[in-house]
């Protein structure tokens, strides 16, 4: 009788507990790293519940997504990977632009980036960092700008390339290159703030970085509830004040 009691106030216990959530899945484009982690702490304090980010290139995580990555949303640095998962059916519904990224060029040297389109051009410029244009957005937006400005040739024997947004940061705050672009976002963060000297790029040097965020087929099965939560809160006032004070523009 006493284990049958005992038994009886678990289950009671057990019908009234909270049910535990694991936490979300994100892929999170590496231009993002800093302003997420002010997300996922306004998430939280509104919700209770927690995300989990993996930082990356958008293309590296297009492929994961496209091959069965257990990932809830995907946060992208453009819109035309998302766009792509739209049309495969790997979203349960629409992708939305969430914010509007701006291209800066930065460095931790002591160099004048006011005339940096004679800068990059100098003997003494050897090394300047973007991330890889095949797979990350803000590469691709490095390589436009370049272009636009007629730099592309001065410049392609002086070029390294990071993995990601992630990488390239490394290469300028190691100072491992002597300049390099990046989002704004990263240079304005509370972790960079100060840091060396930035110039933003003129927007009209290449084509606005649309960012997209998707809410993935994955989490049809997985967590729908806390996916579609985390999804919307994404638009919401409070994360949109979040993204525009981390330099983002609006959509």
């Amino acid at each position: 009788m006493r284990m049958l009691r005992l038994l009886a106030v678990g289950l009671a216990f057990a019908a009234t507990a909270p049910a535990w959530a694991a936490p979300i899945n994100v892929a999170v484009a590496a231009n993002l790293q800093y302003t997420f982690d002010d997300l996922a702490k306004a998430y939280k304090a509104e919700t209770g519940l927690e995300v989990n980010p993996s930082y990356g290139a958008s293309g590296k995580f297009f492929a994961q997504i496209r091959n069965g990555a257990p990932f809830h949303v995907f946060l992208s640095a453009d819109a035309d990977y998302p766009k792509k998962l739209d049309a495969d059916q790997q979203t349960l519904e629409p992708s939305r632009v969430y914010a509007h990224g701006a291209l800066v060029l930065w460095t931790l040297k002591d160099l004048d980036l006011k005339q940096w389109e004679k800068l990059v051009r100098e003997p003494g410029i050897e090394r300047i960092a973007i991330a890889n244009p095949e797979t990350a957005p803000y590469g691709r937006a490095a390589v436009q700008a370049l272009t636009h400005y007629k730099l592309a040739e001065a410049t392609h024997a002086k070029l390294v390339f990071g993995e990601s947004i992630g990488q390239t940061n490394q290469f300028i705050a190691t100072r491992a290159a002597d300049l390099g672009f990046t989002a704004k976002s990263v240079v304005i963060s509370n972790e960079m703030q100060g840091k060396g000297r930035w110039l933003e790029i003129p927007p009209t040097a290449y084509e606005p970085i649309a960012q997209r965020a998707a809410l993935l087929k994955y989490s049809n099965d997985h967590d729908t509830a806390d996916a579609k939560r985390f999804y919307q809160f994404l638009f919401s006032p409070k994360a949109q004040e979040i993204f525009k004070q981390a330099g983002y523009k609006l959509p």
